[in-house]
């Protein structure tokens, strides 16, 4: 008996000392899913689809896809982005999703969790969706003040004749059109854009004044941001509701319209027709792939945010192929309802499909409106499109605010689950990203977003996160003992080809398109004319580091402060956990059970 008990003893002292060693080295010697204190939920399955449905279907589905499609070979284009949505999106997809749910934990604390060493990859996630936060809600205030302007009986920028407008304003359908062989000539809705809206100024280095009125567009869509999520999962399952579903209702009614107007066969065709050619570019196959991490917010940590308040038998895997499928489904459609009015506005101005094919902010604020100019109750339908994207990102908006407040309340939950703590935490960081947003309310604030969009939260800094998400789980954590915690939530193993793609495609295919963007690289121009300064590309290239470099620093951070040498603790961990490894496997024959000692 003395033996037993001495022998248990020293098995115990192993166990600590090995849970312990883990713990700092990288991988926690326990993992549960116990839920701590009052955290919320969704009241039902639907809240969570439409949460999520809200969050990855937004602005890029409508002025992204559809021209990445048209440039990029038509309907061959499908080929990549179907090989990238198998190996990357729902793979990556159903990681976060599921280590929320499994967890309960938002986007930085899911991964102490999991790993501590790797913890270094929540807040990456974190600071780009804090970037994210304070820039895509400017295209917000720029959608809000072109639907104020929508409610006349004429366009304002339908034709010149405005205080705004310069003698080179060219109004190709008034009455006394000018001559169009002006080489200097300009759209009045370009020059709406430029200089009603924007009053843009020569470059960054001209900040100008403040645009009031974009200020306050602004200040009212954080407004409606704050009241959309100040209670958490209780507001946020309410609202969307209404912003999930309302822009499939304006997106139906702007489809058949477009393909009712002449030539609209012609941008459908443009649109589709396949060119095979194309598929020998890797610029096609880099486009694909970013467009894929784009428009499902992936490496954003709002997946595992939103996962995180699921119960905990709530079937993941069946709901991430669901939204995944319904996120490419929404893109593809919305091409027919983009090039539809934009084959129409080629045939009424006899050009090319080429000439008027926009992305970005040039397609929802400078194409798409001059093309309603030229249809029946032009006012009608600008407001229609208009409240549609506006709904398309409001959503997009809060989720993403919300889950960078639930990173911060889950790291500190005995300080703000108390009172109303969180509500002035929401409303804390909704004025600070307020005030850093009115920047790009000044007149040379375009050259800021411009900054941030193609730095601070680019495809670049997606894919350096997603490799090593898909390392963490797929190699150091383990892609089988993730496996085995899926099947405790949901009853089954998911299909073993997401495991493959965990631990192989998915790191090796986002290193390759980062490899690619840092040897392609090419420095910002605004509308290909204007080039910063040297200043203004260290600024973009620091919001880009910003986030990635917390993975390197903190996984030294880690190391840092762990007892011992490093030698020392790999060693002896090492040897610890191949002898409680083998002897768990022995004893109890049920590899489930192995899952204890990591």
């Amino acid at each position: 008996l003395s033996l037993i008990r001495e022998t248990t003893r020293i098995l115990h002292f192993a166990e600590i000392f090995l849970s312990f060693f883990l713990l700092s080295a990288g991988c926690p010697s326990v993992m549960t899913a116990e839920k701590s204190g009052p955290r919320g939920m969704w009241n039902n399955k639907i809240e969570f689809i439409l949460s999520v449905a809200g969050e990855i279907i937004g602005l890029g589905n409508v002025w992204r896809f559809p021209y990445l499609c048209y440039k990029n070979g038509g309907g061959a284009f499908f080929v990549p982005y179907v090989i990238f949505f198998v190996c990357c999106g729902i793979p990556v997809f159903f990681l976060e999703t599921a280590l929320g749910q499994f967890t309960s934990e938002g986007g930085i604390t899911c991964w102490r969790k999991v790993c501590p060493l790797f913890e270094g990859i929540g807040y990456a996630t974190q600071v780009i969706e804090a970037h994210l936060n304070v820039y895509y809600i400017v295209i917000l205030a720029w959608a809000i003040f072109y639907l104020f302007n929508c409610f006349t009986t004429e366009l304002p920028w339908a034709g010149c004749g405005h205080y705004w407008n310069t003698e080179n304003c060219v109004d190709y359908y008034g009455e006394n059109a000018t001559n169009i062989t002006n080489p200097n000539a300009t759209s009045p809705v370009m020059e709406f854009w430029e200089r009603r809206v924007l009053k843009i100024s020569d470059g960054i280095e001209h900040m100008g004044g403040m645009r009031w009125e974009l200020a306050m567009c602004l200040a009212l869509a954080w407004f409606i941001c704050y009241f959309c999520i100040w209670k958490g999962p209780k507001s946020t399952g309410k609202v969307v509701y209404v912003t999930a579903t309302f822009p499939y209702f304006m997106l139906l009614i702007l489809l058949i319209r477009g393909v009712t107007l002449p030539g609209a066969f012609d941008g459908i065709k443009f649109y589709l027709y396949p060119d095979i050619s194309r598929l020998s570019d890797p610029q096609v196959w880099v486009d694909a792939g970013t467009q894929i991490f784009f428009s499902y917010a992936i490496c954003l940590g709002c997946l595992t945010a939103l996962g995180s308040y699921n119960s905990y038998n709530n079937n993941c895997y069946r709901d991430c192929i669901m939204l995944c499928c319904l996120n490419s489904g929404t893109s593809f459609v919305a091409g027919f309802a983009i090039f539809s009015v934009l084959g129409f506005m080629a045939y009424e101005q006899n050009v090319p499909i080429e000439a008027v094919a926009e992305s970005g902010p040039g397609l929802a604020f400078i194409a798409y409106p001059k093309a309603v100019t030229m249809m029946p109750l032009s006012p009608l339908w600008a407001c229609l499109f208009f409240m549609m994207l506006i709904f398309l990102g409001l959503d997009s908006q809060f989720v993403c605010v919300e889950s960078l407040v639930t990173a911060v309340v889950d790291m500190y939950p005995e300080t703000f689950r108390r009172g109303y703590r969180r509500e002035l935490l929401i409303l804390g960081m909704s004025v600070i990203s307020f005030f850093i947003g009115l920047i790009m309310c000044c007149e040379g604030g375009m050259y800021v977003f411009q900054l941030f969009d193609a730095y601070a939260a680019s495809g670049m800094c997606l894919l350096f996160v997603a490799i090593f998400e898909s390392i963490c789980i797929g190699w150091v954590y383990g892609s089988d003992r993730f496996y085995l915690n899926i099947e405790d939530m949901i009853g089954y193993k998911p299909v073993f080809f997401i495991k493959w793609c965990w631990m192989i495609l998915t790191p090796g295919i986002c290193a390759g398109i980062f490899l690619f963007f840092l040897i392609k690289y090419k420095p910002l121009k605004y509308n290909n004319v204007y080039t910063y300064p040297d200043w203004g590309y260290g600024i973009g290239w620091f919001m880009a580091m910003s986030s990635m470099v917390c993975i390197p620093l903190g996984i030294i951070w880690m190391i840092w402060k762990t007892p011992g040498t490093f030698s020392e603790v790999q060693t002896f961990t090492g040897k610890i956990l191949f002898v409680e490894f083998f002897k768990v496997d022995k004893k109890t024959e049920n590899t489930s059970s192995i899952t204890q000692w990591f």
